[in-house]
């Protein structure tokens, strides 16, 4: 090591003794200078994460930078005791981990750019703007189709959906607007609760294997709760008179049936490799991704024809707006779907997931979980972790639990998936869905505009995990 190195591992790593263990394995760090710089670090990096609204600084940035130095740091330490080669593996497994969940997920948001690109989100979009219901019939629709929406589609996309229609017909009633928000939110993140495709963190705990595919669904009912008790006492707040009606209209792209069919054959291959095959499900999604390549590939070869075919038949009936629209109609690419997708999250994930794995890698996971699991009763610890998702993002704190592994039943796997995915539902910062709305609708949806509804959202967790409790004490 050089004497730069040698010197910046004595003065600013060194303020504590630490040895390592006598089986040569990892060096514990909870107590040293080193482990309290790196944990100092990720709390200052994740405050800037919680402040990322008020700074107009994505997430992504501070976590990739902590990352780096936390494990750098770490490798300083093992290369002065002689042990780089411990570092070097245990960087390459959580590495190993961020990438079959970054594949899986790049997969999933390329479909559902392609689905909006296709324009099926418009249509339906269109469809409830033009429909000339009530406004309580609306905030109702809005909430059930975001429910059963983000189970297939991610809690955001949803959420920035159902938001876009409320904003349509609301006309600027901010009243309506802030209850339909928060309705959404919560409808959102309760239906992503249940189905391994509905957030990020059912989705690790899906391919860490602690809750098989149909077991999620055991969390239908709790998670429907969780989005109705709220619901149900807003509604009561929300004017029955139906807005005025506006005519829109959307003409769905070619092709979009068949991307929608497309995805779920990727969704079926995905799981039947991890469930009959034992395989890891990124290996069906990325067999998915090839589907909608070679659907994109036959797309483009036929565009001409199918423009052709269009253009003859617009000019017999005269249509000049379709005739127009057709001299801009661009090829799909399934590449430019790719890099539409959400690539500050992706990287955010990354920083979370280097930066989590670096500090249970220096042994602060195991005394994490000794003060959250110890007892024998991990129901109290999962229900104060889902109180933690509505401060911080639930991805950091599902994937230092999975990191933790405490030895639980199948049951409290899903109790714990529940509470982190609906526990971001109890503050508008809470969650990715809510941050979007805020953004979306700015002014009219805000933090203390949710925060006034926390008492009904609040019981609705409570509910929500009591009906688990009571439903699936089998599995407890």
């Amino acid at each position: 090591m050089s004497g730069s190195l040698r010197l910046i591992a004595l003065l600013g790593l060194g303020l504590f003794s630490c040895e390592s263990l006598a089986d040569g394995g990892a060096i514990p760090l909870t107590h040293s200078g080193a482990g309290g710089f790196a944990l100092v670090l990720f709390v200052f990096a994740y405050g800037l994460v919680m402040a990322e609204e008020s700074l107009q600084l994505r997430k992504s940035k501070p976590v990739l930078i902590a990352a780096g130095i936390i494990w750098i740091v770490i490798g300083i330490v093992y290369a002065e005791q002689g042990l780089g080669t411990l570092a070097h593996d245990g960087f390459r497994h959580n590495l190993l981990e961020y990438a079959e969940l970054l594949l899986f997920l790049l997969v999933a948001m390329t479909y559902i750019n392609a689905m909006e690109e296709r324009r099926l989100f418009d249509a339906l979009r269109a469809a409830l703007v033009r429909s000339g219901y009530s406004l309580r019939t609306l905030f109702w629709l809005t909430g059930i189709l975001a429910f059963f929406i983000s189970p297939v589609a991610d809690n955001m996309t949803t959420a920035l959906l159902m938001c876009s229609v409320v904003l349509k017909v609301a006309g600027g009633d901010r009243r309506f607007v802030n209850l339909a928000c928060i309705n959404i939110v919560v409808a959102a993140n309760a239906g992503g609760a249940f189905s391994p495709f509905g957030d990020i963190t059912t989705l690790m705990v899906w391919q860490a294997g602690k809750v098989q595919f149909g077991q999620f669904f055991a969390l239908f009912i709790p998670s429907l709760l969780n989005f109705l008790v709220p619901a149900l006492l807003m509604s009561l707040m929300v004017p029955r008179h139906a807005p005025q009606v506006q005519d829109e209209e959307v003409e769905l792209k070619r092709g979009a049936g068949v991307i929608v069919l497309l995805f779920i054959l990727t969704i079926v291959t995905a799981v039947a490799c991890q469930h009959f095959l034992h395989l890891p499900p990124v290996l069906g999604m990325m067999l998915g991704l090839g589907y909608l390549q070679f659907f994109g590939f036959y797309l483009r070869k036929t565009l001409a024809r199918s423009l052709a075919r269009k253009r003859a038949l617009y000019e017999r009936s005269g249509d000049q707006a379709r005739l127009q629209r057709l001299d801009s109609v661009v090829p799909f690419d399934v590449f430019s779907q790719i890099a539409r997708a959400e690539w500050d999250t992706l990287l955010f994930f990354y920083g979370v997931v280097m930066c989590v794995g670096g500090l249970g890698f220096m042994g602060y996971l195991e005394l994490a979980s000794q003060l959250l699991y110890a007892g024998g009763d991990p129901t109290r610890a999962n229900v104060v972790i889902g109180l933690l998702s509505s401060v911080i993002d639930n991805i950091p704190v599902m994937f230092a639990v999975l990191s933790m592994d405490p030895a639980m039943a199948t049951g409290q796997w899903l109790l714990v998936t529940l509470t982190a995915g609906v526990g971001g539902s109890l503050l508008s910062i809470g969650s990715a869905a809510g941050v979007a709305l805020m953004g979306q609708a700015r002014g009219m949806y805000t933090f203390f505009g949710h925060l006034k509804w926390l008492p009904a959202i609040l019981l609705g967790y409570m509910v929500s995990i009591g009906a688990h409790l009571w439903l699936n004490s089998a599995l407890l």
